[in-house]
């Protein structure tokens, strides 16, 4: 028996050895002709060249369909994939592709989600306001929500409000049940989001306090004066 198996162990009846971690750190390896071969960390290189940075945006592929089109050959069998980006904040984007498989359309999907961000404002962890955006046949009602209401959407509009910064909304779909209009709606309803600050009533009360500040001022000067 080598050196190498002074030192194994039995581990079952059919006389299979299992060395220890020394001896087998100790081995060397030998192809073939009887070279020796190099060591290799094996998982720990693979840990290493693995990037550990954190992404700036999450990725969820909402629906894959199966499309084809009838050429002169016959049908030609292709995939279309949805699939939504966003950064657990304010920013959104949607994408959709098409390609000869699953992998190629999803990365051709997030490809077009990555250059069609969009940037909607917040009122806290809800929306700023109701709204009800149609696209096509899709009519979506969103609504924002008391702390710990949570998300109440189903389907595609979960998964959209997922990758956002919202934590309170209230949905309804009103329409049509097709995944790529309801995206499309969703996304707009966030578009349309305007801060509390900026309403028409607001702003006027605004415009309001800004000048009356000064009148108050201008009257007390002439008090003095007198």
């Amino acid at each position: 028996m080598a050196d190498a198996d002074k030192n194994a162990k039995v581990v079952n009846k059919s006389g299979t050895l299992k060395m220890t971690d020394e001896t087998a750190a100790t081995r060397t390896r030998k192809d073939i002709n009887g070279k020796a071969m190099p060591r290799r960390n094996g998982r720990r290189d693979r840990n290493r060249n693995m990037d550990t940075t954190p992404k700036e945006f999450d990725t969820v592929t909402i629906n894959i369909d199966r499309v084809s089109r009838t050429v002169k050959g016959g049908r030609r069998m292709r995939f279309k994939a949805l699939v939504a980006m966003g950064n657990h904040k304010n920013k959104i984007g949607i994408g959709i592709a098409k390609g000869g498989d699953v992998t190629s359309a999803v990365q051709k999907a997030t490809t077009k989600a990555k250059k069609n961000m969009i940037e909607f404002n917040m009122d806290g962890e809800t929306i700023c306001h109701e709204v009800e955006t149609r696209s096509t046949g899709a009519d979506i009602l969103m609504k924002p929500a008391a702390p710990g209401t949570g998300i109440i959407a189903g389907g595609v509009v979960r998964s959209i409000i997922g990758l956002t910064g919202i934590k309170n909304l209230i949905s309804k779909s009103l329409g049509s049940t097709n995944k790529v209009n309801i995206a499309y709606a969703v996304v707009e309803g966030l578009r349309q989001q305007i801060p509390r600050n900026e309403w028409v009533g607001n702003a006027n009360k605004q415009g309001a306090e800004k000048t009356a500040k000064p009148a108050t001022k201008k009257s007390t000067a002439k008090k003095e004066d007198k």
